[in-house]
Order: structure tokens, then sequence, then C-alpha cells
């Protein structure tokens, strides 16, 4: 059959629009009705909070999805920035349905790397200060997932409730991941706010730990530690410094106490993670996209105290605290 020019015409104005519209406007990968979905999962580094976020994430898939039916994909930046980078370009090439990032690191990376392949984060403290998102409540991008953001106000009743004749706090952090500077900002004005003074310390990775974390003893009555993936991969090094100066440490993960901290006003990684997998799964049976699935904050959580530090460090865990605190060895 003869096409006429005009016909031609129509035809190829269509694709231009189309061509513009996805240029201009843009959206994410169409994986409605996907059957068989090809997940990456991302994580910065290996250490037990975001192990679970990771177990979790994995499980609402799983739930979701018959083994045969499901690709996915693991893979661990062990702490690299330029793994991480690496990764995100192989996740890309690779055509995958559905990014999981666990971290901001991760996170931020896998949507520099793409635009258009849905990203689900857990284990990230704040999506809107992280450059990640729109706002929180509407993400308006690629971008979603659950937050592991703790209140620091809590924190500070905590440790005063644990402490109450500590009057000097310090804080360490990895100034070089903006969750960590976010909650340090945070910590530091609820402490003043209830009249202690606050020293912070920063280390850039692992090997600066021991020696900063010394030299922060030496200033302070206990230690606070928020949610910071270079801290978390070396808690040991850390409580072995504060355990010889006799300086506890509080922290904003479970597992910190189960690495030597006194106490912790924790979220519940497993629970973030799954609760991420859960909207992942929305996305690829398409259900939801990105854009308007609000972030998810973490549920409140009651306090995780260790006996054995406590003992350790010749601390009385105040009665009253005791009955609303998960205690632990």
């Amino acid at each position: 059959m003869q096409w006429s020019s005009k016909r031609w015409a129509v035809i190829l104005g269509v694709v231009g629009i189309v061509a513009v519209g996805t240029q201009f406007f843009g959206k994410t990968t169409d994986v409605q009705g996907t059957d068989n979905p090809v997940v990456g999962i991302v994580q910065i580094a290996q250490h037990p909070s975001l192990d679970e976020a990771n177990r979790g994430f994995v499980a609402a898939l799983q739930e979701a999805y018959p083994a045969k039916a499901i690709t996915i994909m693991q893979e661990n930046a062990q702490g690299e920035q330029s793994n991480l980078k690496a990764i995100a370009q192989r996740f890309v090439s690779q055509n995958v349905h559905l990014i999981g990032a666990i971290s901001t690191p991760a996170a931020q990376t896998m949507a520099n790397e793409t635009a258009t392949i849905p990203i689900v984060g857990t284990a990230v403290s704040d999506y809107e200060s992280a450059k990640l998102v729109k706002t929180n409540a509407t993400p308006g991008t690629n971008v979603t997932g659950t937050s592991d953001r703790t209140r620091e106000a809590e924190q500070v009743q905590l440790l005063q409730r644990l402490l109450p004749t500590a009057k000097r706090v310090g804080i360490i952090y990895n100034s070089g991941e903006i969750n960590s500077e976010l909650q340090a900002k945070s910590f530091v004005t609820a402490a003043q706010a209830e009249g202690l003074s606050v020293t912070e310390a920063t280390v850039s990775n692992v090997n600066d730990l021991a020696q900063v974390t010394q030299a922060l003893c030496g200033r302070v009555d206990v230690i606070y530690v928020p949610t910071d993936n270079v801290i978390a991969s070396a808690l040991p090094t850390l409580i072995n410094v504060t355990n010889a100066a006799r300086i506890p440490v509080i922290g904003a993960a479970a597992s910190y106490v189960r690495e030597g901290a006194l106490a912790a006003l924790s979220v519940d990684y497993y629970q973030i993670g799954y609760r991420a997998g859960k909207m992942a799964v929305k996305i690829l049976k398409g259900n939801a996209q990105p854009q308007t699935l609000a972030i998810e904050l973490p549920a409140a959580q009651a306090p995780l105290i260790s006996r054995s530090a406590a003992n350790t460090l010749g601390i009385t865990i105040d009665a009253e605290l005791a009955k609303t605190a998960q205690l632990c060895d």
C-alpha cells in the first residue's frame, strides 16, 4: 500500500511530540505489570543496622513474589564511594526495574546516575536535606523510601535520665555524611536547650576514630553517636577507647548497644527496611509512583539499655526508666 507524504508527516509529528514530552517532562520507568522484576539492592557498607534494613527489604519483596518470579541483585560498596558509582552504572546498564538504596550515600549516588529508574531508599535520615526529593511529603522525583531519623530531643532526655549528673556531652560523627551533620546539628540544639555543653568531634574515615575518640574522652562526661555509616562500621574501636576512659556511650542505633554502648533510642532497622520493601512492591506492581509516595518516618521505640555496660561503668539504671526500657545483657 502506498503511503502519502501527508500520512508520513502526521506520524513523524506524533513521534516528535512523544520525544519532546519525554525530554522535557520525564517520568520514571514504567514498571506496571512487571511479572518478573529485576531489583538491584545496594548497601554502602556492612554493619548490623544496614544488614537488618537489607534483610527487611528483601523479606517484603519475597512475600510479594515467588522465588523464581523475581531477580534480586545484591551489591555492597564496602564503604567506598567509587564502588557506589560503579554499582549505579551497572544497575542502569542492566536495566533493573527498581533500585533499593540502603543509606544516604547509596541513595544519592543512585539518584545521580538515573532519573528514571525508581529508587526506594531506607536508612536515609532526611531525603529532602539530602536533595533526593523536592519534599518528604511529595517527593516529586524518582526517589522515595523510609527514614531512620531519630528524635534528638528524646535522645537528650534519655541521656539525662540515665546520667543526671552529666553536664558535658561529646558528639562524634563523619562530617562527610549529610545525614550525620543534620543529626549532629539537631542534637546540639536540643542538648544546649537543656543547659548541657556540647563538644563536637568529626572523623573522615575509620582510621581517625581511635585518636579522635581518645581526645574527646578527656573533655566530656558522655559521648553521643548518631546513625553514621563510618562510625557504625567500626564501633568496637570507639567502645574500646571509651571503656578504658570510663566514658558512657549513648547511640541512635540498637546495634550500638549490642556492640558495647550503654543505651540507644533507636529505630527498628528491619522494620524500616521491610516497609521500604513494601513501597517497592507497590511501585513494581504499578500501584504507586515514587513521585507521589511520601517518605515514611520510623515508629517510636522504647529505649534499649545494656545491663552489662552499666555494670562495667558503675552506672545505676533508674527504676522508673527500667520499667519502660528494653534491658539487655
